[in-house]
């Protein structure tokens, strides 16, 4: 099945209701499912009429917005391929991904456009658009996305047919590209349903691009954010919240750094947001202290953290609600960070920790022989239908995938541990693990507890030179710091220093996960200094 066959029934059953709002220049802007379908077909028949065909790839550079919806969906409908990569990444990341798999056209904004005068990647793309102002050498796809009536069938699609390449950095800097099917994509949207609670006729403010498919399939009306996502650590809050008070959505989902920015914003000015029913927050680690504050500007609302990556999203979730005090107590002393259950969609295991080194095919019985019991920490893996079963021309599956009596299971990267109710404790990534003569230790330990003091905004911990290093971001409006009290605190980890920065590096797409590439180098450039 095509996934805008779903799409397309909301636009028979819900034509008139609201499928994605935003608000542009200061004026708010709307698109409902029937619109939405209309405009997604005439763009779908202009790809097909510029020469076009099933299976060709389009790479889009384009923010969060309705045209960016309505041109996705397009792909899908004409049977093609959404190809999207990190243009910030730089010029020779582009040149990368697209000789990794060549677009056959090109869709974005007239300033996304300027890039093909450093990219000789993408002046190779023969097709060009461009969305709003005319530029030279790319075809405007401003008519089809305003009116007409042209129109294009759904192209056929099966469980195997290519509908979204995104691509990652690997461990050796080497993009990988992650291919997602139609059926990828179904199964998907099946897990988010039911674990965000998608019920037809809701509002959501959606931050994360992949859930306003899911909400799209769903029923549901995506409330896009007004604020710059390419920055999500660092948006203006205030026009966000005065969205939510105007509009009313009832749930969002989105990472933390965003929600960190409405929760400090809110605090300071003493305003709640009640119209939030259902808060989900992911795709970095989800401190406890974030949790609180969220319940204290939206105290009506169930707040889910919830663990996934890239390639399994979602893989554990855990309410506010449902964190005891205990839990707690074995967070500040070095128990790592709670996720909670494992989603019902997908199996997870922690096996014996040989991140690093390929695991050959194995039987069952060999697999479980290399399961940790609870409390034991490990590598965590995971299998299920939503779980990305490789890489384009298979860069990367080494590293990352393995079978088990030929069923394919996927290696996280990350470490934890089951406890004795069955709930996973991650504890950071497999390749940050610390060891030297006082044992191995791995960054979450450290940096969940330390996220309980409330002058710490960001910590990393790490090893340099043979020492153990708590590096702490201090910032200008952050309480006092004791260290002596910090110290004393974590003596469990027997760390030799704690050094203050202003700043700790962060990804780009979420400003929330340490980069502790870049840290360690920032570290030693300071030890020469």
């Amino acid at each position: 099945m095509n996934i805008v066959e779903i799409l397309q029934q909301h636009a028979i059953h819900r034509a008139e209701e609201v499928a994605i709002a935003t608000v542009a220049g200061g004026r708010a802007h709307s698109i409902s499912f029937g619109e939405l379908d209309a405009a997604s077909s005439r763009v779908a028949a202009r790809l097909r009429r510029e020469g076009l065909t099933r299976g060709d790839a389009l790479l889009v550079f384009y923010p969060m917005s309705i045209e960016l919806y309505v041109v996705l969906l397009a792909i899908f409908r004409a049977g093609m391929t959404a190809m999207f990569l990190d243009p910030s990444a730089g010029r020779e990341h582009i040149d990368q991904c697209c000789a990794l798999h060549p677009p056959k056209g090109l869709i974005a904004s007239p300033k996304a456009h300027l890039l093909r005068f450093v990219s000789p990647g993408l002046r190779r793309i023969p097709h060009k658009f461009v969305i709003g102002p005319s530029v030279p050498g790319a075809r405007s796809l401003r008519g089809e996305l305003r009116s007409g009536t042209a129109a294009a069938e759904v192209a056929p699609a099966d469980e195997a047919t290519p509908a979204l390449l995104t691509f990652t950095s690997g461990s050796t800097g080497r993009p990988k590209a992650a291919l997602r099917t139609h059926g990828f994509l179904l199964a998907q949207h099946r897990v988010l349903q039911h674990s965000l609670d998608l019920t037809a006729g809701d509002r959501d403010l959606t931050t994360l691009p992949i859930f306003v498919l899911a909400n799209l399939a769903s029923g549901v009306a995506s409330l896009i954010p007004d604020a710059d996502l390419r920055a999500v650590g660092a948006i203006d809050p205030a026009p966000v919240v005065a969205q939510i008070l105007r509009d009313h959505p009832i749930s969002t989902a989105a990472s933390p750094a965003f929600l960190e920015r409405l929760a400090d914003y809110c605090l300071a000015q003493q305003r709640q947001l009640p119209s939030l029913r259902k808060i989900f927050t992911g795709g970095a680690p989800v401190f406890p202290r974030l949790l609180d504050k969220l319940h204290a500007i939206a105290p009506a609302a169930e707040i889910v953290a919830v663990y996934g990556s890239t390639e399994a999203e979602p893989i554990a979730e855990i309410p506010r609600a449902a964190i005891a005090e205990t839990d707690h107590a074995a967070m500040r002393n070095g128990g790592g960070l709670l996720t909670g259950h494992p989603v019902p969609e997908i199996e997870a295991r922690v096996i014996r920790d040989r991140w690093g080194t390929p695991i050959a095919p194995c039987s069952q019985s060999e697999f479980e022989s290399q399961w940790m019991a609870p409390g034991e920490a490990g590598e965590i893996v995971v299998a299920g239908d939503h779980v990305l079963p490789g890489y384009l021309h298979g860069h990367g599956d080494e590293e990352t995938k393995f079978r088990v009596d030929g069923r394919l299971w996927h290696r996280t990267g990350d470490a934890g541990y089951f406890d004795a109710a069955g709930r996973l404790w991650l504890l950071g990534r497999c390749a940050a693990r610390v060891t030297d003569d006082r044992g191995a230790l791995y960054p979450f330990a450290v940096e969940c507890a330390a996220h309980y003091f409330d002058a710490l905004p960001r910590t990393a911990f790490l090893a340099h030179g043979g020492r153990r290093l708590l590096i702490v971001e201090r910032r200008k409006t952050s309480p006092a710091l004791d260290l002596d009290s910090l110290q004393r605190a974590l003596a469990w980890a027997h760390l030799d220093a704690i050094r203050i920065v202003d700043a700790i590096p962060v990804d780009k797409r979420h400003n929330a996960k340490v980069d502790y590439t870049r840290l360690r180098k920032l570290s030693e450039i300071e030890s020469r200094m």
